[in-house]
């Protein structure tokens, strides 16, 4: 669906699964009960939440997952790769209506703007466009910014109008449970200490995403380099030595998974002559970026 046709606060809408392949989900290095903790957070919403909703209302689901951490951490690719995998193990009963919100979108600095502006995207354009699949499934980075915080709501130019938008949130999702039970939101946040306590008490799952660890680290630079193989073949010996990956993950303690993939282009670029044949990079290269 074109961006221009959908509703303000919608940045992208899409019913998977989808012909192509995207691997966001594979692509994401973190440990595996992540990864199973939140696909089964997010089928069991869809799967058994009208069910629940019907049957055992005191014990519907919210159909909410945060992902919480620092940049880096993969927080958005992650919650994009769980709609893909969440759909494709779906399919045989279903398609999934897939939609990304974006929350900058929505606040105004008119007064009680926002507050609209958060009703109709709830009220109308969400449940309009979940209702395209069996299932459905939104996305909301930096969640923050689309529930603030009311307690800190002075920190704002029109700290009313923003307890408003908050109070429109929370009563969107309470409707949209109500109304469209399975329906799963996908939430990103680095800073989780900004949103409001009453939206973090709805989410069925609070995942959080630390800076990776030592082998974490090691595993995202064989991928990376793994992955450049496909461009310059001659890399397949760096991707190969275990000994240098693991020195490598020593000596980036605290970076985070983007920095990491960027090690092997800031060795490049460190010289004319390697930055326009990168595939000739050797080990050195790659340590004196970190003055080993």
């Amino acid at each position: 669906m074109d961006a221009s046709d959908l509703p303000r606060g919608i940045r992208s809408f899409t019913t998977l699964p989808a012909h192509e392949h995207e691997d966001y989900w594979d692509s994401i290095v973190v440990p595996p009960q992540i990864k199973d903790r939140l696909l089964g957070t997010a089928l069991l919403s869809m799967v058994h939440g009208r069910k629940l909703a019907s049957a055992a209302p005191a014990c519907a689901l919210n159909g909410l997952v945060v992902l919480a951490g620092p940049p880096g951490t993969g927080k958005s690719t992650l919650a994009r790769g769980l709609t893909r995998t969440a759909a494709h193990a779906l399919r045989d009963s279903g398609s999934t209506a897939v939609m990304e919100i974006d929350a900058h979108a929505l606040p105004s600095e008119m007064l009680g703007e926002s507050q609209r502006n958060v009703v109709r995207l709830l009220r109308d354009a969400v449940p309009e466009l979940a209702r395209r699949g069996r299932y459905a499934m939104v996305v909301i980075d930096e969640v923050e910014s689309f529930a603030v915080d009311r307690r800190t709501a002075s920190f704002d130019t029109n700290p009313v109008d923003v307890q408003r938008a908050t109070d429109a949130v929370l009563e969107g999702l309470d409707r949209l449970r109500a109304e469209l039970p399975g329906t799963v939101l996908v939430t990103t946040t680095n800073f989780p200490d900004a949103i409001d306590e009453a939206f973090l008490s709805r989410a069925d799952l609070v995942a959080e995403l630390a800076l990776p660890d030592a082998p974490t680290r090691q595993e995202i630079l064989r991928r990376t380099l793994t992955d450049l193989i496909a461009v310059w073949p001659d890399l397949a010996g760096l991707a190969a030595d275990e000994k240098l990956l693991g020195e490598l993950a020593l000596a980036t303690e605290g970076w985070d998974g983007r920095a990491l993939r960027r090690l092997p282009f800031t060795a490049a670029s460190a010289d004319p002559i390697a930055a326009r044949h990168p595939g000739r990079l050797g080990a050195d290269d790659l340590r004196a970026v970190l003055k080993l």
